[in-house]
């Protein structure tokens, strides 16, 4: 088994402090790296922390953090700010250049759940990303929402976000109670033993939600032409649409891979092998062919 040797950092973000876990495997000479991004509310600790440390084993220098507001990091505690959000994967892109045992010509970004988004996005707009993956990814398009619920619903949803912008929701919640993330599934998940981490807390600001609403991901796909995609996604998944995912390969040109996992829910491929593992092996065969010297 590969050694890894984990180091706690810290590295700024438009002013703010952000934490993190570098993963160094053992080897000779500058590494490729990847920066991970994770799930709406995610710590470190949890998804993007387990596909770190199955990346960093299969050989790639792994940096999982949290993000603003959330976790160890400072910033708006508990408020998804998608702008920001991006700001922290092009610093930590910019960490992982600086650090010796990082060969910086070869640099990816991987997404889990709306970290998928937000990985695509990055890349689009930051050439230093050679490659990028997004798995079980949420493509989110404000303009797919407003086709499916009519522009005066979603004008009248976002409102609503707005009038509440300021105040805190719970993140889950069980028996089909008011949340973020409504419904078992989440709950199953975040709600209990599966996600345990010290640093993740049970709420979100209203204007988080505001904040996924408007967020487009999928119109990244005609700006990654040079840079190289593999989307890896379950086929059953009721939080982060199937289609969105095969619409985002479809339109994206250039280089770009997809894999089907027969996965029966989203959190399938948060914690349950053999699909978190089959997942992480495909990604890390991905960015090793595509992150070449």
């Amino acid at each position: 088994m590969t050694t890894v040797k984990t180091e706690r950092i810290t590295f700024g973000s438009e002013g703010v402090e952000l934490v993190g876990e570098l993963r160094v495997p053992d080897a000779d000479g500058p590494q490729p790296a990847v920066a991970l991004t994770g799930p709406f509310t995610g710590v470190k600790e949890q998804v993007v922390g387990t596909y770190a440390e199955l990346l960093a084993q299969a050989g790639l220098v792994t940096l999982a953090f949290d993000h603003r507001g959330f976790g160890e990091s400072g910033g708006r505690r508990q408020h998804e700010d998608s702008q920001g959000k991006l700001a922290d994967l092009r610093a930590a892109v910019g960490v992982l250049a600086g650090r010796p045992e990082v060969d910086p010509a070869r640099i990816g970004v991987v997404g889990v759940c709306l970290g998928g988004g937000y990985a695509v996005r990055a890349a689009a707009t930051d050439p230093r990303v050679k490659a990028v993956a997004g798995i079980a990814g949420a493509y989110n398009s404000p303009a797919r929402i407003t086709q499916t619920m009519g522009i005066d619903a979603y004008r009248s949803a976002l409102g609503g976000f707005l009038d509440r912008y300021d105040e805190y929701v719970p993140a889950v919640a069980p028996d089909g109670g008011e949340a973020a993330m409504a419904g078992d599934e989440p709950y199953a998940y975040y709600g209990t033993a599966r996600s345990a981490s010290p640093y993740w807390r049970d709420e979100v600001t209203g204007g988080s939600l505001h904040s996924l609403m408007t967020f487009d991901a999928l119109s990244a796909a005609d700006l990654l032409a040079a840079t190289p995609l593999l989307i890896v996604h379950g086929k059953t998944d009721a939080y982060c649409s199937p289609e969105l995912a095969r619409e985002l390969y479809e339109r994206k040109p250039g280089d770009k891979e997809i894999l089907w996992l027969d996965a029966d829910q989203h959190i399938d491929l948060y914690d349950v092998k053999p699909h978190v593992t089959r997942a992480a092996q495909a990604t890390a065969d991905f960015l090793h062919r595509n992150l070449r010297p």
